[in-house]
This record gives structure tokens, C-alpha cells and sequence, in this order.
């Protein structure tokens, strides 16, 4: 039987640079999954879990720093583990974060080469002992843990790329100003009710024609595409708030609670109880 791969709506909102997730586990079970965001992955004391990405399967050792570009299936799997303890550290931000301009002065050029090997592959930095991870970075601040990665990963000797095709799930190119607009107008007005009508006209375009204009664009439906913005503020409000998962539903928009609990397990492979579960260790948002 073919295992479901999952798009996974992570708490990252357009106003944040980066989010960082540190957690303590007993097992590694999240699905196979993508999303359209990079994503940085430092395990420790994970000996003998299975790492899946795109085409790539592998065992991995007691400690590895790996990238995972957009839209690449992924995941780890506890397999053969057998320590009661792993250490996970996850940082995901968006492909947009860094301009070019940025990126291609002489100090930042090792960063735009890194980028652009996880794109459509992996980078990865495999190792056998937790010390050859960078020094305290499991203990340190966010900001600390987010510049030391990038400079471990261009001097690593075990980098290495590791999946062998491209993402077939890769989105087409949709940065336009015309959906910029629509996106921006979306991000502003997703808690109350929004019509394929009123978005048409901040697109300046018939119904019918924004209609395929964005399925053609996105992949998804206008629906869809409100109800994913509406669940990336609602996951961000899930981990990040004290408010239930009653409220989070209506201020995020969704004004029937037993729609919001079947469209967020839809998107995301379980309830939003559930996901508050999986992301009960700490968490920053810069």
C-alpha cells in the first residue's frame, strides 16, 4: 500500500523570519511530509533512526545536521533507535529570506551555494558522534543556533548531497504582484469571511478567470488556498497562545469548530489537540 505523503502548514506567518522548534523525544514518528519552506534539522543521540528524503533511505548515525529544500518529501523514523532521549532542533524559514543581492556578496556566497544544492536535493552532514555537532549549539540562544549553522555546513567534510531527483511536487513559480496583492489582502482578512467575489477585484480579474488563475498558479482551489493561509495562523496560534482550540477556529476564520478539526486533520495528518501535543517543547519565532 502507497504511504500518503503529506503537505504539511507550518506556523511560520509572512511577518517572521524564521521559526525554531527544540524538542526532546522518545521516538520519531511524524509522516512523510513537504512544505515550500526550507528546513534546518540537528538530531542528536539518534543512532539507527531511518532518514527518508525524496529518493534517499538511509540509517543515520548518533548526530547529523541536515537541509531539506521546499517541496521535498521527508522524514525520520525511529527504525532501530534505541536511545529514550533524542534531541531535535528544528529551524524553518522561508525561500525568500535572503535576497540575491544579499547572497551574492563574497562573506554570503557559501550560503547561496548551499541554497541552491537543497533546492532540488539535500545537503547533509552526517556524523557518528554527538560532539561533532557545533560546539553548544544545542544549549544556545536562538539567534546563535541559526548563524552557526550555515558556516558548520560549508566547512563540514561529510557534506554530501543525498537525494537524487528533483521534488515531483515542486509548485510552479507563482511570485507576482498580482498574487502578492492577493496573498497580502488574504493575510489581512482571513478572519472573517472572504468571497471568490472580492478577491477577484483586488486581482482585477472576472471570477472565473481568477478562478483558474490561481488553480493554475497555486494547484489548489481559492478555497483551499484561504483555508491553508487560515491554518498557518492557526497552527501558529495552537503553539503559541493559551487560547483553545474552539477559539483559535473562529479567530483564524473557520466558524464551524467540526469544519476546522476535519480540514486541519485533512492538511495535517491529525487534530489540532494532536498537534499541540507534538509541539509541547519550546519554540521561538523570530
Amino acid at each position: 500500500m502507497k504511504q500518503e505523503i503529506m503537505r504539511e502548514i507550518i506556523p511560520l506567518t509572512q511577518s517572521d523570519c524564521f521559526t525554531l522548534f527544540s524538542r526532546v523525544k522518545e521516538k520519531l514518528d511524524f509522516p512523510l511530509h513537504y512544505h515550500e519552506e526550507y528546513e534546518l534539522n540537528l538530531i542528536l543521540h539518534a543512532g539507527g533512526t531511518k532518514r527518508i528524503v525524496g529518493d534517499h533511505v538511509e540509517e543515520i548515525g548518533a548526530a547529523e545536521l541536515v537541509l531539506v529544500g521546499p517541496n521535498l518529501y521527508h522524514t525520520w523514523f525511529t527504525h532501530k533507535c534505541q536511545g529514550q532521549k533524542i534531541r531535535e532542533l528544528t529551524i524553518q524559514f522561508h525561500c525568500d529570506l535572503f535576497e540575491d543581492r544579499l547572497l551574492l556578496r563574497n562573506q554570503l556566497s557559501f550560503i547561496k551555494d548551499i541554497f541552491d544544492m537543497a533546492r532540488h536535493l539535500v545537503c547533509s552532514h552526517y556524523h557518528r558522534a554527538p560532539t561533532a555537532a557545533p560546539a553548544g549549539l544545542e544549549h544556545s540562544t536562538a539567534s546563535t543556533r541559526y548563524g552557526s549553522c550555515f558556516p558548520f555546513c560549508a566547512t563540514s567534510r561529510n557534506m554530501r548531497m543525498l537525494s537524487t531527483s528533483a521534488p515531483d511536487n515542486e509548485l510552479p513559480n507563482h511570485h507576482s504582484r498580482r498574487l502578492e496583492n492577493v496573498f497580502a489582502y488574504l493575510n489581512a482578512h482571513y478572519r472573517r469571511p472572504v468571497t471568490l467575489a472580492e478577491v477577484a477585484k483586488v486581482a482585477n480579474m472576472p471570477e472565473t478567470s481568477f478562478s483558474r488563475f490561481i488553480k493554475k498558479r497555486l494547484g489548489n482551489t481559492f478555497t483551499d488556498s484561504l483555508n491553508e493561509i487560515r491554518l498557518g495562523h492557526a497552527t501558529r496560534l495552537l503553539i503559541d497562545t493559551t487560547h483553545n482550540v474552539t477559539e483559535v477556529a473562529y479567530k483564524c476564520g473557520f466558524n464551524n469548530i467540526s469544519n476546522f478539526n476535519r480540514t486541519f486533520k485533512k492538511r495535517k495528518g491529525c487534530t489540532p489537540k494532536e498537534f499541540c501535543s507534538n509541539y509541547s517543547g519550546s519554540r521561538i519565532f523570530i
